[in-house]
């Protein structure tokens, strides 16, 4: 029985025997498994391709939004979700989160407390909210619970219960000293 040799649709006669391996460098193996005679890899032409020289090594890519999206028929609970730029809830979702966009979906549910900059509810909010900028709740949106927010825009249909509450996130501008009377002479 003949072995297979390493390609596809090679015949039993026909077994074609594998060549050596050769190191990447070039150079051939000695005694010790150290490579001899390896020649040096030469640089990379930055200016040829492109590439300014004068970048410094602390320049970062653009960072990429951080997004969570809990799909539907997903149940995620008992977790606290932190450092997400949008938290998007089609399933259901029992956590604590901060973080600026929380976007609950038409099927989604949210239980829990959670401290964001805008809220978007098409679904179901129970818990405690704080949109420090704006809430929005849709028609077949429903929330619920203790409920602070900046802005609230309410579509025809949409329902809110429990303590609401303005919380506009800034603290107002001190008022400016009155200024003194003029004495009069």
């Amino acid at each position: 029985m003949a072995l297979q040799g390493p390609f596809f649709g090679k015949r039993d006669g026909e077994q074609q025997p594998m060549p050596p391996a050769r190191p990447l460098t070039g150079g051939a193996l000695g005694a010790s498994g150290q490579t001899t005679g390896s020649a040096p890899v030469p640089p990379v032409n930055t200016q040829a391709l492109g590439i300014p020289s004068n970048i410094p090594a602390e320049v970062e890519a653009p960072t990429a939004s951080a997004k969570l999206t809990v799909g539907p028929n997903i149940k995620l609970k008992g977790v606290e979700i932190a450092d997400c730029d949008t938290l998007v809830i089609e399933g259901t979702v029992e956590a604590t989160v901060n973080s600026r966009v929380l976007q609950i979906a038409e099927p989604g549910a949210y239980k829990g407390a959670a401290e964001i900059d805008i809220a978007e509810v098409r679904g179901t909010f129970d818990g405690n909210l704080t949109a420090r900028k704006k809430l929005v709740i849709f028609a077949t949106g429903k929330v619920s619970g203790k409920i602070r927010y900046g802005k609230i825009v309410i579509e025809e249909g949409g329902r809110i219960s429990g303590d609401v509450t303005v919380d506009a996130g800034e603290k107002p501008a001190p008022a400016a000293p009155a200024a003194p009377a003029a004495k009069a002479a």
